[in-house]
């Protein structure tokens, strides 16, 4: 499947003492991205270079609770995590979910989202959940399709970059799958962790 890094995720369960510690940490101010109705989150975006970001993602203090739990076990988690990254195929999204299934891997299902970013204008994309048995599996990426939606990096600054990329990704042994990314920005580089 050829694709690249869309974006990462990091959750914390205050997205505005998020969006500070990620400015200090950053030296740059992340940009207000918008809600996620319905699902009770809203994000903050920092660009990554080479059309990807950085989702800064928490609970939406303007929404009511959603019916389940948020997305990424952000209910959960007790300090800022890097929870999940995001692919976007260079192929038709439903092309892949479907080849993924006839080989036996469930990428979960597809589902339509949208949110409207603060200068009006609305965002619209499917992504897949994948059907992870526990949350610690936020290894395995979700896949995004943007459509016809402008990329939520056409309107962020640069500034940061990230460091590592599909051709370099590193395995080791470790007691549990996480995450790892390095980001270099205004104040040097910064790891983050899942």
């Amino acid at each position: 499947m050829a694709s690249q890094i869309d974006h990462l995720v990091l959750a914390g369960t205050d997205l505005a003492a998020l969006v500070a510690d990620v400015a200090e940490r950053f030296g740059s101010t992340p940009v207000p991205g918008g809600p996620h109705p319905g699902r009770g989150t809203r994000n903050e975006l920092v660009g990554l270079g080479g059309g990807r970001y950085l989702e800064l993602i928490g609970p939406d203090p303007d929404q009511p609770p959603p019916a389940g739990p948020r997305q990424f076990g952000i209910d959960a988690i007790t300090q800022p995590t890097l929870v999940a990254w995001c692919a976007r195929p260079t192929r038709p999204l439903a092309d892949v979910v479907a080849e993924a299934s006839a080989a036996g891997f469930d990428l979960g299902p597809l589902a339509a989202m949208s949110r409207q970013r603060p200068d009006g204008v609305l965002l619209q994309w499917r992504l897949t959940f994948p059907q992870l048995a526990t949350p610690d599996e936020g290894t395995v990426p979700f896949l995004i399709d943007w459509g016809g939606s402008p990329h939520p990096t056409t309107t962020l600054p640069g500034g940061v970059e990230l460091l590592d990329d599909f051709p370099e990704i590193t395995v080791r042994a470790a007691d549990r799958p996480t995450l790892h990314a390095r980001l270099l920005t205004a104040n040097g580089e910064v790891d983050l962790h899942g």
